[in-house]
């Protein structure tokens, strides 16, 4: 399991998307020289995290105004997550991780047949992790239950103060 510490380079990732394209982080950051915000959600059946889904939908503008892409994950099955993309209108990068290969490189809690308590069988919790153009890690946050997970405003709040705060070389 990974343990990441500010500024260590996160790992790439390829998944499929909603939209039927495979995304690939390395090469979405070559094209898009910016900011990415990664955030990994349990899965469409959650009602917590489609609320949180659809106000960062609605603070999108906010984001791209940073010069920051958002990038969701869950280990949701893709037709799950396709329905709960149209139902929410959302239009940022939502992807699947059906085998849990990227949740575990990132080092993301999950519950499976060992975890303590029953809660919709295997499926990661909240991870949010925020990566500057070089890959290279500005924060996180991991959970292990669905809740204490930031909000929409909260995570805002983050981009302003480390954008502000940022050490340049």
């Amino acid at each position: 399991m990974a343990t990441f510490n500010l500024g260590d380079k996160v790992p790439d990732f390829t998944l499929p998307t909603t939209n039927g394209e495979k995304f690939s982080f390395v090469s979405h950051q070559n094209q898009h020289r910016s900011w990415h915000l990664i955030i990994f959600f349990r899965g469409s059946w959650c009602p917590v995290c489609n609320h949180d889904l659809k106000e960062l939908e609605e603070s999108k503008s906010f984001f791209e105004g940073k010069n920051v892409h958002l990038i969701s994950i869950s280990t949701d099955q893709l037709d799950n997550l396709k329905e709960m993309v149209d139902k929410n209108n959302l239009t940022f990068t939502v992807l699947a991780d059906e085998d849990l290969k990227t949740l575990k490189a990132y080092d993301v809690f999950y519950h499976d047949e060992d975890a303590p308590y029953e809660d919709h069988g295997t499926h990661g919790e909240p991870a949010y992790f925020l990566v500057d153009e070089n890959g290279q890690l500005l924060y996180q946050q991991r959970q292990t239950s669905p809740f204490g997970r930031p909000s929409s405003t909260e995570l805002r709040k983050i981009v302003q103060y480390i954008g502000k705060n940022l050490k340049t070389n």
